[in-house]
């Protein structure tokens, strides 16, 4: 028996196209639940990845594996490349919106979707659910109501740290939501086992990849979540004894990452600013799901909680994860601020008309005060005759009451937060 389909955030985003255009282009890394959502808005479907007699097909005539009624779901269409065109063609020829549906979890290289299909296939992100899909968060705070400056209501969170650190090792995963931590890490070490012996080789066959050097450059990144590491420190660190390895060997591999959606950094934001500081332009590196960063350090729970460190930088990363599914179905972006002061905001939501708000990440309550003076400071270097005033100022905490304080900056505790 098939398991119960778990409605998405991006449920909407997909109907309203499919109701637009012709077809969709579901992207996003591996197990994140793409198959389930297409299927779920499909009328008929065809899956490259599992059905040899289809894959051999599509290689002899792609027009083979596009009859069948729609909207028709073509998973891992990327597996033969001409589909793209072919699926692009039909909807020229059939001129009716929701026609098709491909689902791929790795971006094939641009050659291969040279003609866009602008008008015609419309790419929507998809990534590990967030705490409100996997029915870790109430949602009763909306992140897009906050982003618009309209003011939230009182709701409370019963979410702890210990439960936190478990989601931290689970993560967002659809197929491990009812498995304890310690078996989630043991599937996700195994997950970037694949990663780097099977993955990477099948992206680009032509290249050879050391699979060693990938495992270390994943372990790297980890280590280096939610932070501005550069790829010449990473390289560094990547680099056991007698295995060094250059920055552009690092570079290549990111690409290749970024292209299987297994990491997906959060880039800067450049505001105007009163004073002569430069803003910094680094991207901050997350993994797509915090759990991979936990499955390449080899984390359990106990341990985050015994590493404050580490426990908070993936928090910022989870953060980060939610936004970004909540963000866009508001159409925004998720991106950080430092400037050469060392000046930080963790998180800016940026709308599509450049409206912006302002966060701030912190594990305890008891951090409130602290976040909320770096948030003043940041604001009184803005220029907002040019950038605007902030919408909001939000701390985003673990648990506990959604508020707002008498200076206006919003508390909000990750387990109530949703779209």
């Amino acid at each position: 028996m098939e398991p119960e389909y778990r409605p998405r955030v991006v449920d909407a985003q997909v109907d309203r196209m499919l109701s637009a255009i012709g077809g969709i282009l579901l992207e996003g890394p591996r197990a994140c639940g793409k198959t389930a959502t297409g299927g779920a808005h499909a009328q008929s479907e065809v899956r490259l990845d599992v059905d040899d007699d289809a894959l051999q097909l599509a290689r002899i005539d792609p027009n083979l594996v596009l009859a069948g009624a729609t909207p028709r779901l073509i998973d891992e269409w990327q597996l033969e490349p001409r589909v793209w065109n072919h699926v692009r063609r039909a909807i020229d020829d059939r001129r009716a919106p929701g026609q098709f549906i491909l689902a791929g979890s790795a971006v094939p290289a641009d050659d291969v979707t040279r003609h866009s299909g602008a008008g015609r296939i419309s790419r929507i992100r998809m990534r590990p659910m967030s705490l409100f899909e996997s029915g870790h968060s109430n949602g009763r705070v909306s992140l897009a109501a906050i982003a618009e400056g309209r003011a939230i209501g009182a709701a409370q969170s019963s979410l702890t740290l210990r439960e936190v650190a478990e989601r931290l090792c689970v993560g967002g995963w659809p197929g491990l939501q009812r498995m304890s931590a310690a078996d989630a890490q043991q599937v996700l070490g195994s997950y970037l086992d694949d990663v780097a012996r099977v993955d990477l080789a099948r992206l680009d066959g032509t290249r050879r990849h050391d699979p060693a050097r990938v495992r270390r450059l994943l372990v790297s990144l980890a280590r280096n979540t939610a932070t501005e590491a550069s790829v010449a420190s990473i390289a560094r660190d990547t680099g056991g004894e007698g295995a060094a390895i250059d920055s552009d060997t690092v570079s290549e591999y990111l690409t290749a990452l970024e292209r299987l959606m297994i990491i997906e950094d959060q880039p800067s934001w450049a505001p105007h600013l009163r004073s002569r500081d430069v803003v910094r332009k680094a991207a901050k590196r997350h993994f797509t799901d915090p759990s991979l960063a936990a499955a390449a350090l080899n984390a359990s729970p106990a341990r985050l909680l015994s590493d404050p460190n580490t426990l908070r930088l993936l928090f910022e990363s989870l953060v980060v994860r939610d936004l970004r599914v909540y963000a866009q179905s508001f159409g925004a972006q998720i991106r950080h601020y430092r400037d050469s002061a060392g000046r930080e905001v963790d998180a800016i939501i940026e709308m599509p008309d450049g409206a912006w708000t302002a966060v701030e990440v912190k594990l305890g309550t008891s951090q409130v005060d602290d976040a909320v003076a770096s948030l003043d400071a940041f604001v009184q270097r803005i220029d907002t005759a040019q950038s605007g005033a902030p919408r909001a100022r939000m701390v985003m905490t673990v648990g506990g009451y959604a508020y707002t304080r008498d200076d206006g900056v919003l508390v909000v505790p990750i387990g109530a937060l949703g779209p």
